[in-house]
Protein backbone atom coordinates (compact mmCIF):
# COMPACT_ATOMS: atom_id res chain seq x y z
CA UNK A 1 0.00 0.00 0.00
CA UNK A 2 1.35 3.62 -1.03
CA UNK A 3 -0.70 6.86 0.63
CA UNK A 4 0.72 9.93 -1.74
CA UNK A 5 -0.65 13.32 -0.03
CA UNK A 6 -2.27 15.68 -2.70
CA UNK A 7 -2.67 19.68 -1.92
CA UNK A 8 -4.66 21.31 -3.61
CA UNK A 9 -3.24 24.77 -4.28
CA UNK A 10 -4.52 28.03 -6.07
CA UNK A 11 -0.75 28.02 -8.36
CA UNK A 12 1.14 25.14 -8.97
CA UNK A 13 3.99 27.24 -10.43
CA UNK A 14 4.41 28.92 -6.91
CA UNK A 15 4.53 25.67 -4.64
CA UNK A 16 7.25 24.29 -7.52
CA UNK A 17 9.69 27.15 -6.46
CA UNK A 18 9.02 26.00 -3.15
CA UNK A 19 9.38 22.23 -3.30
CA UNK A 20 11.68 22.09 -6.50
CA UNK A 21 13.55 25.08 -6.12
CA UNK A 22 14.25 25.30 -2.32
CA UNK A 23 13.64 21.87 -1.15
CA UNK A 24 15.09 20.14 -3.70
CA UNK A 25 12.35 17.82 -4.66
CA UNK A 26 12.47 16.74 -8.64
CA UNK A 27 9.59 17.19 -10.48
CA UNK A 28 8.45 13.42 -12.13
CA UNK A 29 5.44 14.22 -13.71
CA UNK A 30 4.11 17.43 -14.51
CA UNK A 31 0.70 17.97 -16.69
CA UNK A 32 -0.73 21.46 -18.18
CA UNK A 33 -3.58 23.19 -17.80
CA UNK A 34 -4.01 25.82 -20.08
CA UNK A 35 -1.11 27.63 -20.33
CA UNK A 36 -0.05 26.81 -16.44
CA UNK A 37 0.53 23.73 -14.86
CA UNK A 38 -2.77 21.90 -13.39
CA UNK A 39 -0.56 18.62 -11.82
CA UNK A 40 2.59 17.91 -10.97
CA UNK A 41 4.37 14.87 -9.08
CA UNK A 42 7.14 15.33 -6.99
CA UNK A 43 9.55 12.71 -5.38
CA UNK A 44 12.56 13.08 -3.21
CA UNK A 45 14.60 9.77 -1.21
CA UNK A 46 11.39 7.78 -1.84
CA UNK A 47 8.95 10.63 -0.37
CA UNK A 48 6.22 11.73 -2.52
CA UNK A 49 3.99 14.56 -2.91
CA UNK A 50 1.26 15.72 -5.92
CA UNK A 51 0.22 19.42 -7.06
CA UNK A 52 -2.88 19.85 -7.99
CA UNK A 53 -4.68 23.34 -9.55
CA UNK A 54 -7.88 24.02 -7.03
CA UNK A 55 -9.34 25.31 -10.87
CA UNK A 56 -8.19 21.58 -11.99
CA UNK A 57 -9.98 19.94 -9.19
CA UNK A 58 -13.43 21.97 -9.55
CA UNK A 59 -13.30 20.97 -13.74
CA UNK A 60 -13.12 17.45 -13.13
CA UNK A 61 -15.95 17.37 -10.65
CA UNK A 62 -17.43 20.66 -8.35
CA UNK A 63 -18.48 18.51 -5.93
CA UNK A 64 -14.41 17.84 -5.41
CA UNK A 65 -13.58 21.54 -4.83
CA UNK A 66 -11.28 21.57 -1.64
CA UNK A 67 -10.77 25.41 -1.72
CA UNK A 68 -11.20 26.02 1.59
CA UNK A 69 -9.68 22.60 3.38
CA UNK A 70 -6.04 22.37 4.46
CA UNK A 71 -3.36 19.63 4.62
CA UNK A 72 -0.29 19.71 7.29
CA UNK A 73 2.40 17.48 6.26
CA UNK A 74 5.30 15.93 8.79
CA UNK A 75 8.06 15.49 6.61
CA UNK A 76 10.95 13.53 8.90
CA UNK A 77 14.17 14.03 7.13
CA UNK A 78 17.45 12.03 7.45
CA UNK A 79 19.97 15.54 7.18
CA UNK A 80 18.54 18.28 9.29
CA UNK A 81 21.43 21.08 8.75
CA UNK A 82 20.41 20.42 5.22
CA UNK A 83 16.65 21.32 5.81
CA UNK A 84 17.36 24.29 7.77
CA UNK A 85 19.78 25.97 4.86
CA UNK A 86 16.96 25.33 2.23
CA UNK A 87 14.33 27.54 4.72
CA UNK A 88 16.79 30.00 5.11
CA UNK A 89 14.99 33.29 3.80
CA UNK A 90 11.50 31.53 4.21
CA UNK A 91 8.93 32.44 6.85
CA UNK A 92 9.11 30.26 9.60
CA UNK A 93 5.48 29.52 11.07
CA UNK A 94 6.59 27.45 14.08
CA UNK A 95 9.62 28.21 15.62
CA UNK A 96 12.35 25.50 16.09
CA UNK A 97 12.21 23.57 18.70
CA UNK A 98 12.65 19.67 20.80
CA UNK A 99 9.25 17.74 21.46
CA UNK A 100 8.62 15.84 24.34
CA UNK A 101 8.43 12.87 21.95
CA UNK A 102 12.48 13.40 20.97
CA UNK A 103 12.01 15.32 17.59
CA UNK A 104 13.43 18.43 16.75
CA UNK A 105 11.09 20.11 14.68
CA UNK A 106 10.17 23.49 12.60
CA UNK A 107 7.30 24.46 10.34
CA UNK A 108 6.49 26.73 7.67
CA UNK A 109 3.57 27.63 4.97
CA UNK A 110 4.02 26.57 1.84
CA UNK A 111 2.60 28.71 -0.80
CA UNK A 112 -0.15 27.43 -1.05
CA UNK A 113 -0.81 27.61 2.12
CA UNK A 114 -0.82 24.17 4.09
CA UNK A 115 1.65 23.84 7.30
CA UNK A 116 5.21 21.98 6.45
CA UNK A 117 6.49 20.48 9.85
CA UNK A 118 10.36 19.39 9.15
CA UNK A 119 11.55 17.06 11.67
CA UNK A 120 14.53 15.01 12.97
CA UNK A 121 15.32 12.88 15.65
CA UNK A 122 16.60 15.19 17.98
Amino acid sequence: MKITTVLVVESVERSLEFWVGRMGFAETVEVPEGDKVGFAILEKGGAEVMLQSASGVEKEDPKFSLIGTSAMLFVEVDDWADTKKRLEGHPIAKAEHVTFYGMREIGVFEPGGHLVVFAAKA
